[in-house]
């Protein structure tokens, strides 16, 4: 079933398959606190190896397989100065051999020393994107148009890709990734298990849940919420791209339940530390020399962790936590995590 995606345009970009970890050492000071942990695995995705890694590269092969199949010249995407997706965008971008237009929204209040100046924004420079900053008080939508219209008149081919790469095509990376996990816990007889990551703009989530339709059987899809505060609307957003992502497979339609979207881990909005958090950034970075990021997966292990700790699995039950990347943010976030800063 799974060779469907060769189907579709794809320019390769991802080291596949990433691995799959067991994380005993986290395991192990869960259950020095006296938590009762079922297994826990990490998918390493942080490891796709473009630029840094993360989960977009997955989506930006088929967006950028049709990019190419369309004959554009230009790609053009849009996120917040901090954009794990801008960068990722970018470098999928140089890498086929067209040119990057990055559209960024200073919409974090935040105000770390080094939040305008690196982490993504550092490379997004380096990579040698055509970096545009949304004025204030304009708006994006109109900024995007305009831009896309420039690129034209100049003789350009722009395609426009959305948000974090979650639209229908971008969405099929991650219903490919739901088939590659489930196989990895297939082979190791872990039959009874759940995947747990992080949620924005919908197109991983989303994707998973479709490729869970297609496939039939495999691992629970458990996003938490680190984006908006709305989240049954943005449940509802995700289950409307995952039935779409379903049709262009062939696949039966998720139902009605299909999409889990756990809240109560974004803190103040979107971008915004919490002491939650640092508390999982550390945790995780102490125990397994693995490092998250400040505002996609530190909150989801943030999450992960409370739902652990309350007892919310069972303890026969396999936990995998997906990666998505972002580690170059901490940079930004500098001083979250050293005290003199």
């Amino acid at each position: 079933m799974s060779n469907i995606f060769a189907s579709f345009p794809r320019f390769p970009l991802a080291h596949l398959p990433t691995p799959l970890a067991e994380m005993k050492r986290l395991r192990a000071a869960l259950e020095a606190e006296g938590v009762a942990t079922p297994h826990l695995f990490v998918k390493r995705d942080d490891c796709t190896g473009l630029a840094g890694g993360g989960n977009k590269t997955r989506k930006l092969e088929f967006l950028i397989g049709e990019a190419l199949a369309q004959g554009a010249d230009t790609i053009v995407t849009t996120g917040a100065l901090q954009s794990n997706h801008a960068r990722q965008t970018a470098a999928a971008a140089v890498a086929a051999g067209l040119k990057p237009v990055l559209v960024l929204l200073d919409m974090v209040p935040y105000r770390g020393s080094t939040y305008k100046r690196s982490g993504n924004r550092l490379l997004d420079d380096l990579l040698g994107a055509d970096v545009r900053i949304v004025p204030e008080g304009a708006d994006p939508a109109t900024f995007i148009k305009t831009t896309l219209d420039e690129i034209t008149a100049q003789g350009g081919k722009p395609c426009f890709v959305p948000t974090g790469g979650s639209n229908a095509v971008g969405s099929l990376g991650y219903a490919a990734a739901y088939f590659e996990i489930a196989d990895a816990l297939d082979a190791l007889e872990l039959t009874k298990a759940r995947i747990v990551h992080g949620s924005s703009s919908g197109g991983t989530q989303a994707g998973l849940v479709a490729g869970a339709a297609l496939r039939g059987h495999g691992p629970v899809v458990h996003g938490v919420n680190v984006y908006r505060s709305d989240n049954q609307a943005m449940a509802e957003g995700i289950l409307r791209l995952a039935r779409a992502t379903a049709e262009k497979l062939g696949a039966p339609a998720p139902a009605d339940d299909a999409v889990i979207l756990e809240e109560g881990f974004l803190g103040e909005r979107y971008g915004m530390p919490t002491e939650a958090m640092v508390e999982a950034v550390e945790l995780v970075a102490r125990s397994e020399g693995i490092l998250l990021d400040p505002v996609y997966t530190g909150k989801a292990m943030a999450g992960f962790l409370a739902m652990i700790r309350a007892g919310r699995f069972p303890s026969d039950e396999t936990l995998v936590f997906l990666h998505t990347g972002g580690m170059p943010g901490l940079f930004a976030y500098e001083q979250e995590f050293v005290q003199d800063a």
